[in-house]
């Protein structure tokens, strides 16, 4: 056994304490700079408007009509990103099946798509004229002459909008949380005689609660900060498809300064909001 004296001891402390020094001051620099702008952000946002004019911009009854109709759009699109997001998550995790890379790469591609971009697809997709017979087939068309449920420049393409871009985060937050849960219980669920689906049903879905309630969350927080594929898909018609990220556009483009800067706080709130719940429910980090 070797023995250090008391000099040497304090000697390799004090040599080791240093990088431990410039370790923490490089990373909480680093990490410290980018909480900083995000403070700041917030804090011009909340000293260039006053109380008074906060309230006022908000009892807009066209801005009132544009939060109902956020809550509403960005609710029914969480929904059917968890409905479709539970399955092809579950299906990415579990399974290698024939162009499973495939699959899992065009899933990414509203991530990594420009907005503008996703809106016009959308918006190609439902006018884009098919040869039929002597005539020709369009999806907008069908839908409203023959389902009278249009939807290019009305609230269902606000919704189809978020979701298409909100559903694919959904589907890498169940993607992840089913590669954390075990898949042997549903093997032994199997063995007992339950088919796929009651294993899928009875063992894998209790245990992702969390993970489904954190897909729930960012998908309703990323369908309230679309901005870009609505306004060329829906449009952003005053009572009619406008919400909240349209508009800080429209009082921006009248000049509203004040009032923009108001709605901008409100979706703040709503989003810090979101997050607080993802928080409490325990699906995310604990703060």
């Amino acid at each position: 056994m070797v023995f250090e004296s008391p000099k040497q001891s304090n000697t390799l402390k004090r040599s080791g304490s240093l990088p431990d020094v410039v370790f923490f001051l490089i990373m909480g620099g680093l990490s410290g700079a980018f909480i900083l702008l995000i403070v700041l952000l917030i804090l011009a946002d909340v000293l260039y408007t006053t109380p008074a004019d906060f309230m006022a911009a908000l009892s807009k009854p066209e801005i009132q009509s544009a939060f109902k109709l956020t809550i509403v759009t960005c609710t029914l699109a969480t929904i059917l990103s968890i409905w479709v997001a539970t399955p092809l998550g579950y299906l990415l995790s579990r399974y290698r099946f024939p162009g499973r890379w495939l699959v899992d790469t065009i899933v990414d591609i509203p991530i990594v798509l420009p907005p503008l971009v996703l809106g016009l697809s959308l918006l190609i997709l439902f006018h884009f004229q098919i040869p039929v017979g002597n005539g020709v087939f369009q999806l907008e068309a069908w839908l409203r002459d023959e389902v009278g449920f249009p939807v290019t420049y009305e609230w269902p393409a606000v919704v189809l909008a978020q979701f298409a871009v909100s559903c694919a985060f959904a589907v890498r937050t169940m993607r992840v949380t089913f590669d954390q849960i075990d898949p042997r219980a549903e093997e032994v669920a199997r063995t007992l005689g339950c088919h796929r689906g009651q294993a899928f049903l009875q063992i894998a879905l209790p245990q992702a609660w969390r993970g489904m309630i954190a897909a729930a969350t960012i998908s309703w927080a990323r369908a309230l900060g679309e901005f870009g594929p609505i306004l060329v898909f829906a449009g952003s018609t005053r009572f009619r498809t406008e919400v909240l990220s349209t508009t800080v556009f429209l009082e921006l483009s009248i000049g509203h300064l004040d009032a923009a800067v108001a709605v901008s706080l409100l979706m703040v709130v709503m989003a810090v909001a979101v997050l607080l719940l993802l928080r409490w429910l325990g699906a995310g980090v604990a703060p």
